[in-house]
């Protein structure tokens, strides 16, 4: 009797233990390929590149298949530390993250404005959405063509209003606000589509709860419907951040980095530096890289922490 009381307690054991070793490897198994491939293609590349930072290398290996770069230590960084060229990126990619900020009030205000039910909301929803269909190159081109001088309508605008035209990709002071304002336009669209995506998402409960409280207008939308926009908005701002930090497409197409270098920003410079005419430096392009990264790091961790004590807190 015992015995067969002791053999029956063993078998319900062992299936538990079978069932929970199976909870525990699934979940696994079905992210192992992903796992794989973010290890192989961004994890491992982030190695490679903070490694190459730390070598003078020209991009070439000798006759052997071997790697000929010099082991330089922490010169590259020291010499980012006194490099004009650097300083004016890095400021400028600091006006990117700044004023690209525009574009989550813009976008909340206009999805706001789209999320109604009238006639022909439609057709303003695919106005506002076709800047983000379309490629950043006829982005960059449009709006060249927009900032030309003697025929683009920027200038022949403020050649009315001033009685002298703006060529702004000319200005070194004024290229890189010309430049933001056409990556707007974009991100803009973006942001509308993920607000979008929120409001859809608003518990109408809430919101006709608040109302027979008497809330409405900027009452409203402070005290009921951002809170609910948060997911939206998080992803909102590392989108826009990330595109902020790597904004290279629209410096290469409107103004290759001038005039006189005063549109480059930390992407463009490390091409420059590591794939240009006049460089092959690719240590140094890496070491630009792993600064970009790292400023970037710094603010996304920044805002999942922020996320991530929010929710622990409910």
């Amino acid at each position: 009797m015992s015995q067969a009381a002791d053999a029956g307690a063993v078998v319900p054991a062992r299936r538990t233990s079978k069932r929970w070793n199976q909870r525990t490897l699934a979940p696994w198994l079905f992210l192992a390929p992903g796992l794989f491939m973010f290890t192989v293609y961004v994890l491992w590349p982030i190695v490679q590149s903070i490694t190459l930072s730390f070598y003078d290398w020209n991009g070439l290996y000798n006759a052997d298949g071997d790697f000929t770069g010099t082991f330089v230590g922490a010169r590259n960084y020291a010499e980012l530390m006194t490099d004009p060229a650097f300083e004016t990126s890095l400021w400028n990619n600091l006006k990117w993250l700044v004023l690209y900020m525009a574009a989550l009030p813009i976008g909340l205000f206009i999805a706001i404005f789209l999320n109604q039910t009238v006639r022909g909301i439609r057709l303003y929803k695919s106005l506002f959405f076709f800047p983000f269909v379309i490629s950043q190159v006829v982005v960059g081109l449009i709006f060249a063509w927009f900032y030309a001088p003697n025929f683009g309508l920027f200038y022949l605008l403020t050649e009315t209003i001033t009685g002298k035209g703006t060529a702004i990709l000319a200005n070194p002071d004024l290229v890189t606000y010309g430049i933001i304002a056409a990556g707007l336009w974009p991100q803009i669209a973006y942001v509308v589509i993920l607000y979008l995506t929120g409001l859809n998402n608003v518990a109408p409960d809430q919101i006709e709860a608040a109302r027979l409280d008497g809330a409405k207008g900027w009452r409203m939308l402070w005290y009921v419907v951002l809170p609910q926009l948060r997911p939206a908005t998080f992803i909102a701002v590392i989108v826009t951040v990330i595109g902020a930090l790597r904004s290279f497409d629209l410096v290469s197409i409107m103004t290759s980095g001038g005039p006189f270098g005063s549109s480059r920003v930390l992407s463009y410079y490390m091409y420059e530096m590591a794939l240009g005419e006049f460089g092959f430096r690719m240590g140094y392009g890496a070491a630009i890289a792993v600064v970009l990264f790292a400023i970037m790091m710094i603010f996304i961790s920044g805002f999942i922490w922020k996320m991530w004590r929010d929710e622990t807190e409910r």
